[in-house]
Formats: structure tokens, sequence, C-alpha cells
């Protein structure tokens, strides 16, 4: 396994294998990995010959009082985990790497930025303004120095999975966009990063997100109650476990809009506060 930090060793490290006609397979990532991750790797070297994995925390994609300064950074350990799955290439630049003249220039006034319309305006867009720009722009600019054949998405951030799929196609960028099943903890909590601020207690508390979205689930499938009905009673209940919510939605799969009765794929979305911790969580079902 290889480590480079700077885009011109990434390109010197991965021209032998375009030569060789090698499929490159391409996880990005922020770090402090976790099963969730390295599934994702897994499912890369499944189907690429080569898989990079970058290590790289955004700045961009976080908010004024959000968690970029605290966010967990475990290199080393994420360097031994991913020599684990056999993956190829660790791409961890700097941030002046990625944004020349950061950090001297936090604001960034001038950053060039990718905007996907429609899709990154509700749900997480709603609570996090600018979020999904620093996401889809970070993704461009990473796509451009790797230039992979697939990407590996995991389906926990089904928002962000679906605003790369839609920059992908409307900016036709060739690359392939896979979405990975979310990996749980034996109580239903989805992995994330952001697990690791919760104590032990709070992980079993956490897990209630997923278990009100499977009641929702069970409801719109067995017609019991109304989309409005369901979200109410949902909120309702989350709040009654502890958790202060962010919001709880019903929404068409494809377009991430309300969803309306005619809609056949639907994404029930979660995102909730657990103390100071946000957390978001999905299902989907075929009505």
């Amino acid at each position: 396994m290889m480590i480079v930090n700077t885009i011109a060793e990434l390109q010197d490290a991965l021209y032998k294998h375009r030569q060789a006609g090698s499929t490159i397979g391409f996880v990005p990532t922020m770090g402090n990995l976790h099963q969730g991750h390295l599934s994702l790797v897994d499912k890369a070297k499944e189907l690429s010959d080569v898989v990079i994995v970058s290590l790289f925390v955004n700045p961009t994609q976080f908010g004024p009082n959000e968690d970029f300064d605290s966010y967990p950074r475990t290199f080393d350990a994420d360097c031994q985990k991913l020599q684990n799955h056999d993956a190829d290439i660790i791409f961890a630049p700097s941030v002046e790497e990625v944004y020349p003249g950061y950090p001297q220039n936090k604001a960034q006034p001038n950053l060039t930025k990718v905007h996907v319309a429609e899709l990154g305006k509700d749900h997480c867009g709603a609570s996090r303004p600018g979020h999904f720009d620093g996401v889809t722009t970070i993704v461009t600019k990473l796509f451009n120095m790797v230039r992979p054949d697939i990407a590996v998405f995991g389906q926990k951030d089904f928002q962000q999975l679906a605003v790369i799929r839609r920059m992908v196609q409307d900016l036709n960028i060739p690359v392939t966009i896979i979405g990975a099943p979310i990996l749980r903890e034996p109580n239903g909590l989805a992995m994330s990063s952001r697990n690791g601020y919760l104590s032990q207690e709070q992980k079993d508390q956490a897990a209630g997100i997923y278990r009100v979205l499977s009641w929702a689930k069970e409801q719109l499938n067995t017609h019991k109650q109304s989309f409005d009905e369901v979200e109410q009673s949902a909120v309702k209940q989350l709040e009654e476990q502890g958790f202060r919510v962010d919001y709880f939605n019903i929404a068409n799969a494809d377009t991430l809009q309300v969803a309306e009765t005619s809609d056949k794929n639907i994404v029930i979305l979660a995102a909730a506060f657990l103390g100071k911790v946000r957390l978001i969580d999905n299902v989907t079902l075929t009505l």
C-alpha cells in the first residue's frame, strides 16, 4: 500500500496502472474510518483493479458552528485498517494542496464552487446552508485529481449520494457512482464517524432513530396512516426519546421532493440531535 500527499505523487502512482489498462476505484472519506467505510473499500475492490482511498477532512462542507476543528483525525489507525482491507493507494493531501491559499484565506470568497440545484435545498441542505456546495466542490476536485472509473459512496448519506449522482450526470463526469448499503450496529444504529462522540448509553439511545424509521416504513407499507400523520407521530416519538429533531421527511426517492400518494419509490429521511451530536439515517421502500 502506498501513501501519497500531493496531486503530483498521486498521478505518478497511477500512471503505471493507467498504462496497464487497470480499472481505478475510488472511495472518498474524511478519515476516522469505521466498518461502514471499510465496506465501501471492499465494494470498490470487487469492482476495480486498483483502489484509492482519500483521507481528507474537507473544511468547505462544515458550517461556522460545526465541528471541523474537533472532527476526529485518526490517520495512523485509518492507514492500518485500509492496509488490512487491501487498499492500494491512500491519498492524504493537505488543505493547502486541495485549496491553494487556504488557510490564510479561510473565507475563500472567490472559490469556484459546484452547485447542484434542487436536490440539495431541502432536508440536510435546509439546515446546513452551503453544505452540499462544499461536498460537490470537493468531490469534483477529487474526481479531477484521481480520475477514477468508479466511485463508491454509502447510502447512509442518501441525499449526498443523490446530489453526487446528479452532478456527475449534469457535468458529464466519466465516473460510475456506486451506492453501497448502510452498515448498522447490532442495535440498528447506522455506523457513522460521529458515533464516536457518543457514550455507550447514548449509542443505545441513538438506535431509536432507526426504530422509528422502521415503524414509519411499516405504517406506509400497510397504509395505516397518511404521510403527514406518520411524520408528525415520528417526530413526537423521537422527542419523547430525548432527541431534538431536525427533520423527519417522507420524500420521493428520485427527486427528494415531498412525497405524494402517487409516488412509488419512497425514502424516509431523518436527522436528529442527541445532545450536541447530529445523527442522520434513512430507509427506503417501494409502494
